[in-house]
């Protein structure tokens, strides 16, 4: 499993955690907008950042 995934993966995790639903139903909700290519291909700005940064950015684009 690359970085990027993994970092997918705990993004989705945290996102989950921090609005209080379940892992699958944070991975649904950006499946259903588009974005989890989107998450992935933002790994290298995501993680050099604060994890809140990326929940932000990922949260601006659910609107």
């Amino acid at each position: 499993m690359s970085d990027q995934t993994r970092y997918l993966i705990y993004l989705i995790e945290h996102y989950a955690l921090r609005e209080g639903i379940t892992g699958t139903e944070a991975f649904t909700l950006l499946e259903d907008h588009g974005l989890l290519p989107y998450v992935h291909n933002m790994y290298y700005t995501y993680h050099t950042e604060r994890v809140e940064n990326a929940i932000a950015d990922i949260k601006g684009r659910l609107v």
